[in-house]
């Protein structure tokens, strides 16, 4: 069985303006948006559901403010009509925002995550994912990270951040895949976007 049927939501996490703020520093994956973006097509072609959560910073300082540019979506991921978005100001998209009532209402129950940043609210969003009994998927060169300084003060890559913060995900709250693999199997062998 398809694990990508109609069931499978594609959950776009954080794709906002305010990631391109040059203060994040170092970046990987710098092909994340276009996989994204090859997601979005396949599963709208598809008439796959498609789920947007979008972080609003809560502090008046924060890259996310709503009404900022920041807060606005990458035009990779631009939500089109009828495509739900779930305004969070934690991690965690499943946290003060009605998306969990949203999937459970909408019979989805495969979540094909993407978005930004792989250690932060896409891994946290992921583990919730996982822990309330729905078959997630992550996929790695539709999700990025950037350099961060350890707490042994070291300045960790940010691949390593990203390959560190997958491998802790993959085989206990979802599957880490490819977006060709993803591809593949939403539009047919021979198509990968």
């Amino acid at each position: 069985m398809d694990p990508f049927n109609a069931h499978a939501a594609l959950l776009v996490i954080d794709v906002q303006q305010g990631f391109s703020d040059p203060s994040w520093g170092p970046r990987n994956n710098p092909e994340a948006e276009a996989n994204i973006d090859r997601l979005l097509a396949a599963w709208r072609e598809s008439g796959r559901p498609v789920v947007h959560v979008h972080h609003d910073s809560p502090s008046p300082n924060g890259r996310f403010v709503p009404g900022t540019p920041g807060n606005s979506p990458k035009a990779e991921a631009v939500p089109r009509e009828g495509e739900p978005v779930h305004h969070k100001t934690v991690n965690s998209g499943f946290i003060g925002t009605k998306l969990e009532h949203y999937l459970r209402a909408a019979e989805i129950d495969t979540l094909v995550i993407v978005g930004l940043t792989t250690q932060h609210c896409v891994s946290t969003t992921t583990r919730m994912a996982g822990n309330l009994g729905f078959h997630a998927y992550v996929v790695a060169d539709a999700t990025a990270a950037f350099d961060q300084i350890g707490i042994d003060g070291r300045k960790r890559a940010a691949s390593d951040v990203h390959f560190a913060a997958l491998s802790d995900l993959n085989g206990e709250f979802a599957t880490v895949v490819e977006t060709k693999t993803i591809l593949g199997s939403v539009l047919g062998p021979g198509r990968n976007g």
